[in-house]
């Protein structure tokens, strides 16, 4: 084979490895649901449901496309909710299952087990809105605050005998610009040239928390806004 030939060849069997490494990594579709709620981002233990009798297993959250059937009498784990379906993974008749199942199918030894999850649901879809929009509220976690707007600028903390309380500063700078006018000595035109560039704050949240737990929010006048955000705090779920 000729040594322009080679050449050539490996060129080409390279390229699209390295055009491939450099494509962004693609999401889980899974996670461009808005009216679903996943778990593992929400909750710090996975919770697990007694299923009190076989149930369809759906690829879908709107049950139109069937992938099997999910045994009884196993614990399966929930990874995430909507109004009225659960995702779940556990066995089927045949093999290994996840998909989404009818709430009819399972029970758990707290009675306001389900009152509960519907609480959550709420709660976790009016976050994600707050996070989608780049905005805090009162009852939200730090994890959350961090989701919604990133690093925080400054922080302070102060702990105690009972946990900690603090605040987070997020400012947001903008780049300025200055000027000066100078005269060309050759042709006596007068130009702007830039002189330097500073960063000036553009608009602050300061966010105070106790044990976690965003207690108020404090906005500068750049932002538009009306009441204080507030949702309700995290749950504590026992099954």
């Amino acid at each position: 084979m000729k040594p322009e030939l080679f050449v050539l060849i490996a060129a080409l069997l390279v390229f699209p490895l390295a055009a491939q490494s450099k494509h962004p990594e693609r999401k889980s579709l899974l996670d461009s649901d808005p009216d679903v709620v996943y778990l593992e981002q929400t909750l710090k233990k996975p919770i697990e449901l007694k299923v009190i009798k076989e149930a369809p297993v759906f690829s879908d959250k709107e049950g139109q496309h069937k992938l099997g059937t999910l045994k009884a009498d196993q614990n399966v784990q929930l990874e995430a909710i909507t109004e009225k379906i659960y995702r779940v993974r556990g066995q089927g008749t045949r093999d290994g299952i996840a998909g989404w199942v009818a709430p009819w199918a399972f029970s758990s030894t707290d009675p306001d087990f389900v009152a509960n999850l519907k609480l959550l649901y709420q709660r976790q879809i009016q976050v994600q809105a707050l996070v989608a929009a780049k905005n805090v509220a009162v009852g939200m976690t730090l994890d959350e605050v961090s989701l919604a707007k990133g690093k925080p600028t400054k922080t302070s903390v102060r702990k105690t005998g009972t946990g900690q309380s603090g605040r987070w500063e997020f400012i947001d700078y903008e780049e300025i610009k200055h000027y000066t006018t100078v005269v060309d000595p050759q042709t006596g035109k007068a130009y702007r040239q830039l002189a330097y560039v500073t960063q000036e704050e553009k608009s602050k949240t300061s966010v105070e928390f106790e044990n976690d737990v965003v207690t108020a929010v404090e906005e500068s006048e750049d932002h538009k806004g009306g009441n204080v955000r507030i949702v309700v705090p995290p749950l504590v779920f026992r099954w």
